[in-house]
């Protein structure tokens, strides 16, 4: 971080209400970033686990952050908090496993959570 850099404090919490890479960083970190700590940092024992910085969303004031942005380019609203820390919403959606089943695409859709087809 260069000197006199503004910085924020960020919480990013999961849908379980877990908080994941808490801590200050610089207006000039970049999404993919602050991904790639999430990752490394992913608590243990967790039902889902992102394997990449692909398999992670951030939302911040209903915006999904783009991995090339910077947080000053993705315009992060830090004014005038109370408490001065941005919580930021973490969701994991890992990649889709290639279908096995030989089903189209089309019929995987028609499919109920116990596996019976839609009519």
């Amino acid at each position: 971080m260069a000197e006199g850099e503004e910085l924020i404090e960020l919480k990013f919490c999961t849908n379980d209400g877990t908080d994941v890479a808490h801590g200050t960083y610089a207006l000039s970190t970049n999404v993919a970033t602050l991904k790639q700590k999430m990752v490394a940092e992913w608590p243990q024992g967790k039902t889902v686990t992102p394997k990449s910085i692909n398999d992670l969303k951030i939302i911040h004031a209903g915006k999904v952050l783009e991995n090339n942005k910077t947080l000053a380019g993705s315009r992060i609203t830090f004014g005038d908090l109370p408490a001065g820390v941005i919580t930021m919403h973490v969701i994991v959606h890992p990649a889709i496993a290639k279908n096995k089943s030989g089903k189209s695409k089309e019929d995987m859709q028609k499919l109920n959570s116990c596996g019976c087809i839609i009519l």
